[in-house]
């Protein structure tokens, strides 16, 4: 990681540390999500992405640039509020900050809502995870 530059990280959307999987996961017989289902999410989203990018040349939130993160991203004041202080705690840049918000409106479609909430902007924030280690 520390061959790694914080500015090729800010140019990286999403960025988690996986732990190692115990053999006691690898082997649960519980059932989890299909493949089919998590399919269906993933189209529904990126026909709501073909929606609403339409007029704008572009096909999905990674693609937004300033300006249309300034029209498709709005924050109510309680999700402005928790990304300021993401910004000031984690030192986050003015790159990560429209990351965050491409990812915020990302989760906002997968849970079908219309305005990005502070709850997608706390799970976009903790998808910046390497951002704390500088």
């Amino acid at each position: 990681m520390s061959k790694i530059s914080g500015p090729l990280l800010d140019r990286v959307d999403i960025h988690i540390e996986i732990p190692a999987i115990k053999y006691k996961e690898l082997t649960d017989t519980a059932e989890s999500e299909s493949s089919a289902a998590i399919k269906s999410r993933v189209e529904k989203v990126k026909n709501i992405q073909r929606k609403r990018f339409k007029e704008d040349k572009i096909f999905s939130n990674a693609s937004m640039n300033v300006r249309l993160i300034k029209k498709y991203c709005v924050l109510k004041d309680e999700a402005k509020d928790l990304l300021k202080m993401a910004m000031t705690e984690l030192g986050l840049s003015a790159r990560a900050y429209n990351r965050v918000l491409k990812v915020s409106r990302t989760i906002a479609d997968l849970a079908e809502a219309e305005n990005i909430l502070a709850e997608h902007v706390a799970e976009a924030i903790q998808y910046r995870s390497l951002d704390r280690q500088w």
